[in-house]
């Protein structure tokens, strides 16, 4: 699987992309992947000047950019140095969008109304309001309670968009809006989407990786929208952020789904399309919604297709929009819509939905959310795009246990959904290192996390004191959100049971079921379900620590071993151990003889030594501490092998004796 964005930031922020079934290389599907020319030429208000794409902006707000005819026209007065600065951007928070978007598939184009409410979140009173469109698009028409307002446009450099541009359209308010106040806001824009990878070009990406990766465009056969992050079909108010910039973009990106959280959404949708190319597929915010075909056109008028997604409190994404013309199979848990030439391998999907069923009921219950919707993408290397239980890849034959694989994440959206990203993400994530256990150990599952925890500690911070980190409750960094979050289901798992934690999961779901069916106004909490799975467990300190604060994570040390025989043959085994993080953490520590094996499960708070006992039969031969399920600063595997003669001794000094390795 291609995924060249993903790639340029996979070992600061900690990326995890799903995997994918095997691909060949093979022609793109459909025609729609031919890129059409430029936009029109806009009358009237076409702006002066040269178009260059420039990738030496700085990040403070006050970079210039010069505008020329490959830029739409605006209604908005053209200037060349932002008016809005990024305390101002950072303040704005969208509580409510109502769209009517319209689109002209044989045309590439989209008209946009949007009704919008706007609070300021910030500490200091707003002179304006920044809103940022692809640079793609042109403002038409802004509104600011009711009356037409006058506002100027800059461009700004970000990849946040395909294009790695940004419009800027910095609107004047008559009075400050004050900290915690709204206006509502009325906006008007249009424009033509294809795909472009200027942002991957710009960075010496291959022309094939980057068109497989920016994929975004209308077309007749195919539209995909993925929204911020990709193409920025709705208004937003970001921090420009560029790729290669370290963590940076990727960091933005969970921003704005964190501040989207919550906001209600609603959209109208009008496709017209050419006669005989009705779509028949169509999904918003990453829900399928229906498809009523109006007028069905002719050589001389276009059909004209409605859906609607009625309002809806948005969740951690960014929303997105698909359209298509698809094969349909429905399968026992997933509708798939695939294009012709993929139709073969409906019947392999088909077989995987059956495969990891029961494993997922196991966990879940038999009761899914919503179904998983699977689009096929119009070329077999487009890199996948998933928002909750909506998956946009290749529906390709591959090998069933990638295909199964693939599915383990998906479908785990089916059952479980939730606007907490941790839980959103980091379940996922969770269950598919348990398919893996499943499938091929539990060495193999826990060897799979080792990679994350690596991007974990670089940014995790050292000390509380030298950063507040990201609790998980705010994350926004997929470090956080999907590592850490994993690893935090791991540690939940091994201090309870399967059981336990089938029992949490499926509480929390039925909670948050209540609440989206209007029943239980309160928010699902997940640390509440597990306190009613088992009412014995202490896990306040994990959830006060790991979830709810950052701390950071734990350094633990085997310092001494102290091995001392018995008058019964036994031996008793002291083990001094520490911790010189920040975060307190509870882990397995195992001593092995040549006939056995025992295992404690021992505490060791934040920056405090604990001594453990354990009594075993047989000379002791091995200390473990930790087994991979609880992430540190530098390894989570501590081993000290224990010779004859050591263990004659009576004392072992960890200090020279501590080896990093993996346990089977």
């Amino acid at each position: 699987m291609k995924f060249f964005i993903a790639g340029v930031a996979v070992l600061a922020a900690g990326i995890v992309v799903l995997p994918s079934a095997a691909q060949t290389p093979g022609p793109s599907h459909a025609a729609q992947q031919t890129v059409p020319s430029a936009p029109k030429p806009q009358p009237a208000q076409k702006m002066a000047g040269q178009l260059v794409f420039s990738r030496s902006a700085g990040l403070s707000g006050n970079a210039t950019a010069t505008i020329g005819p490959a830029a739409p026209a605006t209604s908005g007065q053209a200037i060349t140095k932002p008016v809005a600065t990024n305390a101002e951007r950072r303040a704005i928070r969208f509580t409510a969008y109502r769209m009517d978007v319209h689109l002209e598939t044989g045309q590439r184009h989209i008209g946009v109304r949007a009704f919008m409410t706007v609070r300021n979140g910030g500490a200091a009173p707003l002179r304006c309001i920044p809103l940022q469109i692809s640079s793609s698009l042109r403002w038409d028409r802004i509104r600011v309670d009711g009356r037409d307002v006058q506002f100027p446009v800059a461009t700004l450099d970000s990849d946040a968009d395909h294009t790695g541009q940004l419009h800027e359209a910095a609107v004047p308010l008559a009075t400050p809006l004050a900290p915690g106040q709204t206006v509502k806001l009325d906006v008007t824009y249009s424009g033509d989407i294809v795909p472009n990878s200027e942002r991957l070009l710009a960075l010496g990406a291959p022309k094939e990786d980057a068109l497989s990766s920016d994929w975004d465009g209308i077309g007749v056969d195919f539209t995909g929208l993925r929204g911020f992050g990709n193409v920025v079909w709705y208004p937003v108010s970001s921090v420009p952020a560029l790729l290669g910039n370290g963590a940076q973009l990727f960091d933005e990106i969970g921003r704005q789904k964190l501040d989207l959280t919550g906001a209600s959404f609603s959209v109208h949708l009008t496709v017209e399309f050419p006669q005989g190319k009705a779509p028949n597929v169509a999904v918003i915010d990453g829900r399928p919604v229906a498809l009523t075909v109006s007028n069905a056109g002719s050589a001389n008028l276009p059909g004209v297709a409605t859906a609607s997604l009625a309002q809806s409190a948005l969740g951690f994404q960014a929303p997105s929009l698909f359209v298509a013309i698809r094969h349909h199979y429905a399968t026992s848990n997933m509708d798939l819509w695939t294009v012709p030439a993929d139709d073969p391998a409906a019947s392999a999907w088909s077989a995987a939905d059956a495969a990891v069923t029961p494993f997922l009921m196991s966990w879940f219950g038999n009761r899914l959310q919503r179904r998983l919707t699977v689009l096929d993408l119009p070329d077999t290397n487009d890199a996948p795009f998933e928002d909750g239980a909506f998956l946009a890849t290749g529906v390709l034959p591959g090998a069933t246990s990638e295909i199964e694989g693939i599915l383990v994440h998906s479908l785990t959206h089916a059952f479980i959904e939730s606007p907490r990203a941790w839980l959103n993400d980091g379940v996922a994530q969770f269950m598919s290192t348990l398919w893996i256990e499943q499938q091929q150990g539990r060495a193999k599952a826990l060897e799979s996390l080792e990679p994350g925890r690596q991007a974990l500690a670089l940014i995790e911070p050292s000390s509380p004191g030298m950063s507040p980190g990201q609790p998980l409750l705010k994350a926004y960094s997929p470090a956080y959100y999907r590592t850490k979050a994993v690893y935090v289901l791991w540690m939940l798992r091994e201090l309870t049971s399967d059981q336990v934690m089938a029992n949490a999961l499926r509480a929390y779901c039925a909670a948050e079921d209540a609440r989206n069916l209007g029943g239980k106004p309160i928010e699902p909490s997940f640390q509440r379900s597990f306190e009613q799975a088992d009412s014995n467990a202490n896990l306040s300190w994990l959830f006060a620590q790991w979830v709810d604060a950052d701390d950071g994570l734990p350094d633990l040390r085997i310092d001494h071993v102290y091995p001392s025989p018995t008058q019964t043959g036994e031996w008793l085994v002291a083990v001094d151990m520490s911790n010189s993080g920040y975060a307190s953490a509870e882990v397995p520590l195992t001593v092995r003889s040549a006939s056995t094996s025992i295992s404690r499960f021992v505490m060791i708070p934040a920056r405090q030594q604990v001594v453990q006992r354990i009594l075993i039969m047989g000379r002791p031969t091995q200390v473990v501490l930790n087994n991979g399920s609880v992430p540190e600063v530098q390894d989570s595997y501590h081993v000290v092998n224990l010779s004859a003669a050591a263990a004659s001794a009576g004392e072992t000094d960890a200090s020279d004796m501590n080896q990093m390795a993996g346990i089977p």
